[in-house]
């Protein structure tokens, strides 16, 4: 976390911490807030906001099953951005756990292996399920 780049700047990352919650409740729908958190290095309360956030936008929805919450990921959303608009989150979710987010699988169907030309991905902290 504290590494930084050759310019003396903070790693940067492609992926916002909205699409890194979305990505882990993909993965793991009942998901407690505090594993989300730590899967993500992020703060509870981050990601408490973000699951709001996603939330109100028509992202997610929560449903209470006993004491936990699980999460149900809307993929036919687009992307926020009109630069992105014409996409579904779909893709992203498929991009990153390695299955169809449509056919009500979850859990990395299949591992998703980093692509030859993509010695960053090697780089990259591992995802804790």
């Amino acid at each position: 976390m504290g590494a930084t780049d050759a310019l003396g700047g903070r790693n940067r990352t492609f992926l916002t911490d909205h699409a890194r919650v979305l990505i882990h409740i993909a993965r793991n729908p009942q998901a407690r807030i505090r594993d989300i958190a730590a899967g993500i290095g992020i703060t509870e309360r981050a990601t408490q906001l973000i699951i709001n956030d996603l939330e109100e936008a028509g992202y997610l929805t929560r449903a209470r099953v006993g004491r936990r919450n699980t999460y149900t990921i809307n993929p036919d959303r687009p992307f926020r951005h009109p630069a992105e608009g014409d996409h579904h989150i779909n893709a992203l979710i498929t991009l990153f756990t390695g299955h169809d987010e449509t056919l009500g699988g979850h859990g990395g169907a299949r591992s998703a292996r980093p692509a030859p030309s993509s010695p960053a991905r090697e780089q990259a902290t591992p995802d804790e399920h």
